[in-house]
């Protein structure tokens, strides 16, 4: 339920153009709000993902926040937590070997403080409540400025699913992997916290003025 509801709302904007840890100082530097392209490269693509394969459903979008998006992407308290949002970036990847799936998502924001404003809003708002309300918390470790996690399944048979938030300097960022495999080894806490290191790294990189290149096990 989870993978369809989500599929389910790229595949509309695809159509029109488409617990938790405290916070950290571990980063001093001067954040930059993102360009469509900078989020567009965040994204990461086929090299940075051993072991997954880009899904064909739904595609890679990179667009403006509009209406829709924001409605789509901040669907709390009219569309609270999208305010001086720019661009967005979402993609859907594959295990090879299983029936792993993840979604990316990056929401890019005109300055720090908007994405700092959006965080809590968000989280506690809908992203944190994606995989059930009796789900785990667990440490993504010190990534971002600040970041939140939780392992636990809101489909029908306890199948298992994660959920990552994390902030670096002007986005948000998410991380959502599910499976339809109980015993799947592909989606828990290890895994989580790979894709959300990487996807962070990458976010990173592109606000120091850097083509994002970091990878899994990079």
């Amino acid at each position: 339920m989870r993978n369809y509801r989500w599929c389910v709302a790229i595949a509309a904007l695809l159509l029109t153009g488409c617990g938790g840890d405290a916070e950290s100082d571990s980063w001093n530097g001067k954040a930059v709000a993102l360009t469509k392209e900078q989020v567009r490269e965040t994204l990461p693509d086929g090299g940075a993902m051993t072991g997954w394969k880009k899904s064909a459903r739904p595609k890679t979008a990179t667009a403006a926040m509009d209406e829709l998006a924001r409605g789509e992407f901040c669907p709390v308290n009219d569309r609270a937590g999208c305010e001086n949002s720019r661009f967005y970036g979402i993609s859907t990847f594959r295990r090879d070997d299983s029936a792993a799936v993840v979604h990316f998502l990056i929401i890019a924001y005109d300055s720090e403080q908007a994405a700092r404003e959006a965080y809590d809003v968000l989280w506690n708002g809908y992203y944190g409540k994606r995989v059930g309300l009796r789900a785990r918390t667990f440490s993504l470790g010190p990534i971002g400025e600040k970041r939140d996690a939780r392992f636990g399944s809101s489909a029908f048979h306890g199948e298992p699913g994660t959920v990552t938030q994390t902030r670096v300097g002007t986005t948000l960022l998410w991380t959502m992997a599910d499976s339809t495999d109980r015993n799947e080894d592909a989606v828990n806490e290890d895994s989580a916290r790979d894709l959300a290191t990487m996807l962070a790294k990458r976010a990173r990189q592109a606000q120091n003025g850097d083509t994002p290149s970091a990878a899994l096990n990079s």
